[in-house]
């Protein structure tokens, strides 16, 4: 049985005829993407680093553009069902070598043509249960990644109430010892200074009326000796 011929597969496909690479290379991408979603297709394309994906992006996405716009199809429900590069001219050119030779340079080009599909309703209904379930697995963390930071959150504010608190009651009970230290400074400078009566000396307090001076007891003693002699 002879297979379908890449023209008449079914499908809106988009074109890209004469583009300066090897189809060989262009292959290589292509075969990444063959058979896959659209957005999955997307995914692989810009997380691939070769030259070729750049440009099949571009074939990817006015394939998508085609169907939506021409075909009336939903963008979400289409998926890459083929996906070929053929070769186009290959330009001949020379360079000089040694000894009066030249070398052939081929100057190869291709022609990468993506076709889009419409999903089956098993894929869909597979494709729209796994959607969901990524969608609510997203949400699940979303929303734990939320509470976490407002613990955190909740957490860091309680810290700096508890370090405000202590900081409050440091300043108070350091006043209170500063007010303390003061009064007590107050009270044994007025107990040690001295009374002064109206004539600005000081009074003489009856302790000190009655306790003999050195002066007096020098003068008793040399009274009591010619007593003696007699």
């Amino acid at each position: 049985m002879t297979a379908t011929k890449t023209n008449e597969r079914p499908g809106t496909r988009a074109t890209l005829r004469g583009f300066p690479m090897s189809a060989s290379k262009a292959r290589v991408v292509l075969d990444l993407i063959r058979g896959e979603d659209v957005n999955t297709a997307r995914e692989i394309l810009a997380g691939t680093d070769r030259e070729a994906a750049d440009v099949i992006a571009k074939v990817l996405t006015s394939a998508i553009a085609n169907a939506t716009n021409n075909d009336a199809m939903v963008a979400e429900e289409l998926y890459v069902s083929a996906a070929y590069a053929d070769e186009g001219i290959t330009m001949k050119r020379f360079t000089p070598r040694a000894r009066g030779r030249a070398s052939k340079i081929f100057k190869r080009t291709t022609h990468i043509t993506v076709i889009v599909s419409r999903l089956d309703d098993e894929r869909l209904e597979a494709m729209r249960r796994s959607r969901s379930a990524q969608a609510a697995a997203s949400r699940s963390r979303r929303v734990a990644s939320s509470r976490r930071r407002a613990d955190q959150t909740a957490s860091l504010h309680k810290r700096e109430a508890a370090h405000e608190a202590q900081a409050e009651r440091e300043a108070q009970e350091r006043e209170a010892a500063e007010r303390e230290a003061a009064e007590l400074e107050s009270a044994s400078a007025e107990a040690g200074e001295d009374v002064v009566d109206a004539d600005g000396e000081p009074e003489v307090t009856s302790l000190e009326a009655a306790a003999p001076s050195e002066s007096d007891e020098a003068t008793g003693e040399a009274d009591e000796t010619p007593e003696e002699t007699d």
